[in-house]
């Protein structure tokens, strides 16, 4: 064992330490730990947040969203989604058609957005047409040849809807007729109810066929988008331009992180300030373990004269001081860890926090703990622990034994 560790280890042990100094480094050792494991759970927090927003989103959305601005829609899509599937990186491209249409029943009446959708192409690519829990995935014709659609959930709870039952829509693109012009409305039958995980979708989405969309909106076979899923997500910025080069002039394709910017910037500069301000409280119990060392040095000041006298070297006592420093620092960094990611563990994998998943778009806070930011966390806290050494340290190597020593 190195001479410095040994007398540091006894200084920090020993029984015979005034009550304060061994009070004020459990307060020391208690402060590290509590601003590291506060910052472990709050950046497992806002990593959670982020990673299952993104994770919904992406399972719900389109990678990449091509469309033809200024113009009605795209005709040749069939062709375009032939060529464009060939691009590199991409995994499926299906067409929709997107509208806001009312949607009327029993007395009550609410706008819906309608997306019309190739249910053999979507099914493999939209986990929201795989979690269905109620009904089916059936979009054929009843006996009186009205069409099915899928609902979500929320949605369906709010108006106490249920398969079987039967909603008009009522599209804002009417039919010129000789009484002026007048909005399209149909019969659908509620084939399914779908639960995408995102509160937003689930109260506001219904699926329909291609068809029976451009049925209702009256434009033809024409379609608003193709969308594109990728093998990777991270990858979307650069495959949609070559997405856009390879459709023509005339054509823009958005990828989900530019549809979705504000959000995501958010969480980011949400986890920034939070490392910030709970990083202060680190910084707080780092002045504690300079003054832990300050009452020792001024403590043990008769024990240094002593070692000096009989050929400790001046950087030896140094040395000492670090130690002690760096096994608070270690000790409460440790403590901080394991106490942030066994919490943060069980409230994310009991979901002890409810949420009302009208304002955060999830029922529960996630927790997701991870690696790289218990590393940096460590090196931060063990970092301001050391610093907090250096000024007892150099004091206790500048005491003169002598001038200690005169008196006893």
């Amino acid at each position: 064992m190195r001479f410095e560790w040994f007398v540091a280890r006894r200084y920090l042990r020993s029984p015979y330490r005034p009550a304060v100094l061994r009070l004020v480094t459990l307060f020391s050792v208690v402060g590290v730990a509590a601003g590291v494991a506060t910052l472990v759970i709050a950046l497992a927090m806002n990593t959670g947040f982020r990673e299952t927003l993104q994770d919904r989103l992406l399972g719900v959305t389109a990678h990449i969203s091509l469309t033809r601005p200024g113009t009605g829609g795209m005709r040749d899509y069939q062709a375009l989604i032939a060529k464009l599937s060939k691009a590199p990186g991409v995994l499926s491209v299906t067409p929709a058609v997107y509208q806001t249409v009312l949607m009327s029943f029993a007395g009550q009446a609410r706008g819906v957005v309608t997306k019309g959708i190739d249910p053999e192409r979507e099914r493999r690519s939209d986990q929201a047409l795989q979690r269905i829990v109620a009904g089916q995935v059936d979009f054929s014709p009843d006996h009186d040849g009205i069409d099915g659609l899928l609902v979500g959930k929320q949605l369906a709870e709010e108006w106490k809807l249920s398969p079987g039952d039967y909603v008009t829509l009522t599209s804002p693109q009417g039919r010129l007729t000789p009484f002026g012009l007048l909005p399209r409305s149909r019969r659908f039958r509620v084939a399914g109810v779908f639960d995408s995980g995102f509160y937003d979708y689930d109260q506001n989405w219904c699926f329909l066929t291609l068809a029976a969309a451009q049925g209702l909106s009256g434009a033809g076979d024409l379609v608003n988008v193709l969308e594109f899923r990728l093998d990777n997500p991270d990858q979307a910025h650069e495959i949609a331009q070559l997405i856009e080069q390879a459709a023509g002039p005339g054509y823009a394709a958005a990828t989900w992180m530019e549809e979705n910017r504000a959000l995501f910037r958010a969480l980011r500069m949400e986890k920034l300030v939070t490392a910030i301000f709970i990083g202060l409280i680190t910084f707080v119990a780092g002045l504690n373990i300079l003054v832990v060392l300050s009452m020792t040095v001024t403590d043990k000041a008769r024990d240094i004269a002593v070692l000096m006298s009989m050929g400790t070297r001046r950087v030896q006592i140094r040395k000492i001081f670090l130690w002690q420093g760096i096994a608070i620092g270690a000790v409460g960094t440790l403590a901080g860890l394991v106490i942030g990611y066994v919490l943060a563990f069980i409230a994310g994998h009991y979901r002890l926090i409810p949420l009302d998943p009208q304002v955060y778009a999830v029922p529960y806070v996630p927790f997701h703990p991870g690696l790289m930011d218990g590393i940096w966390i460590a090196v931060i806290s063990m970092c301001i622990s050391l610093i907090a050494t250096i000024l007892p340290a150099r004091a206790a190597a500048k005491l003169l034994p002598v001038e200690i020593l005169r008196y006893e």
